[in-house]
């Protein structure tokens, strides 16, 4: 069970760090924060939404805020967590990673 968990949060945390890459270079490329993570598909930055490993869906809690690339001041998409309510083996909630 613990290798299992392991491998989860591991892989919980690569998927984390590579939308959030993958958040950064849309923006910087599209002059524009994304509206949803389909953005990222639909531009051709990833291959299709990731299952969050912990739920076993792609039902990723999304934080939207202001667009600092937007000249109308939009807002999108600035980061991304596990929209598990468990806690990891570290002892700190998954949402927050």
């Amino acid at each position: 069970q613990k290798t299992i968990m392991h491998a989860r949060e591991t892989m919980l945390s690569y998927d984390l760090d590579t939308m959030r890459k993958l958040i950064d270079q849309y923006a910087a490329d599209k002059g524009k924060l994304p509206q949803s993570l389909d953005d990222l598909v639909t531009a051709g930055y990833m291959r299709s939404v990731p299952k969050d490993p912990i739920t076993d869906n792609t039902d990723w809690a999304i934080v939207t805020g202001d667009d600092p690339y937007s000249t109308e001041g939009g807002t999108g998409i600035i980061d991304v967590h596990s929209s598990s309510s468990d806690v990891s083996t570290s002892g700190t909630p998954y949402g927050e990673w």
